[in-house]
């Protein structure tokens, strides 16, 4: 429970059978006010352990170290993902996925 812990919590909502998620999303944003809890997108733990990272990076900087160099890598592989596209279009592009 996010009320007993000091530390940060971040929530992290699962896709349900019922709701694809969104009771779990409603459930981590109603905590009352002196329990904040961050919330990703449903189904997002990539998302909470880059947050975690972020979170923690604020006071180490080996680990902010890590952090810029991943947000390069993700860039890159963006443009590179792009030049592609624009090369052979979007149906030769999608065909090879």
């Amino acid at each position: 429970c996010a009320a007993l812990f000091a530390l940060p919590v971040i929530g992290v909502p699962l896709s349900g059978k019922n709701l694809d998620g969104m009771d779990a999303v409603f459930s981590i944003m109603q905590m009352p006010p002196g329990v904040p809890v961050a919330t990703v997108a449903i189904d997002g733990a990539k998302n909470a352990a880059i947050l975690a990272a972020k979170i923690l990076a604020a006071g180490d900087e080996a680990i902010l170290g890590k952090i810029k160099k991943y947000t390069a890598d993700m860039k890159a592989q963006v443009v590179a993902k792009d030049a592609k596209l624009q090369q052979v279009g979007y149906k030769q592009y999608l065909a090879e996925k």
